[in-house]
């Protein structure tokens, strides 16, 4: 299949991806972004002549561009302002197709008040606890990432890892394979699952220690049908139920 066919489907992909992180309170109002790596360039979720937020994104509002953000972008459409986000990623590390940028509130407190994003709960939220296993890197500035310089000192602080907080910002998430851009937005909400934890653990005095190696040697990688593709068919599901699916 041609690039060009499949464009239709990615699209409609990162559309319903920006409504899955709005809908789950990770990008409010008309803040954040997602895109996918297409050839040399990358569809990119861009802001319209009615703009109305992430929630209400539209195929229409996904845009092709290279990964300087130039393109034939339709009349009334701009790309975002922290483009170098994606552009930069993508031209860094090859093996990257997708990646996500929003503002969870809670890693956004986690963040700014330096509460530690720690491997304390296991089953509860396997893909969560590997992510604090692993460390979660910070990009230190909280500034506005539209110039590459930027984009490339993200790209410095992410090093090789799947997500960064953006320290009184956001964060980022990346995805690779067939399923990047769902494997990007799972890995959102994983990183948001911990943070919210985390902050409650942080309220009520953090006590609890890390898991041992023996409890998280019981802890497999269930695998990405599992922990990407079923866990966004049900926020898809919570849009249709909540009569925010695309038409």
């Amino acid at each position: 299949m041609s690039v060009t066919a499949e464009l239709p489907g990615l699209r409609r992909t990162v559309a319903l991806a920006c409504r899955i992180l709005a809908n789950a309170g990770l990008a409010e109002d008309i803040l954040g972004h997602v895109s996918v790596r297409v050839g040399e360039g990358m569809l990119v979720r861009c802001r319209g002549p009615q703009e109305a937020g992430l929630l209400f994104t539209h195929d229409r509002d996904v845009q092709l561009v290279d990964l300087d953000g130039h393109g034939d972008v339709a009349a009334g459409w701009a790309v975002p302002n922290e483009l170098p986000i994606h552009g930069e990623l993508l031209r860094a590390r090859p093996e990257i197709d997708a990646v996500v940028h929003c503002h969870p509130p809670a890693v956004l407190v986690a963040g700014v008040e330096n509460v530690p994003l720690r491997p304390v709960f296991g089953a509860y939220h396997i893909p969560a606890a590997r992510l604090a296993l692993d460390g979660v890197p910070v990009y230190p500035r909280a500034v506005l990432v539209r110039r590459p310089e930027l984009g490339r000192e993200l790209v410095e602080a992410m090093g090789s890892s799947t997500v960064c907080v953006m320290r009184g910002h956001g964060i980022t998430t990346v995805g690779s394979g067939a399923h990047a851009v769902e494997q990007a937005v799972v890995r959102a909400l994983a990183l948001d699952v911990l943070a919210r934890v985390s902050i409650e653990r942080a309220r009520l005095g953090a006590r609890a220690a890390d898991l041992t190696q023996e409890d998280l040697a019981e802890l497999p990688d269930l695998g990405p049908g599992f922990n990407d593709l079923n866990m966004w068919r049900h926020h898809v599901a919570r849009l249709r139920l909540a009569g925010l699916a695309l038409e």
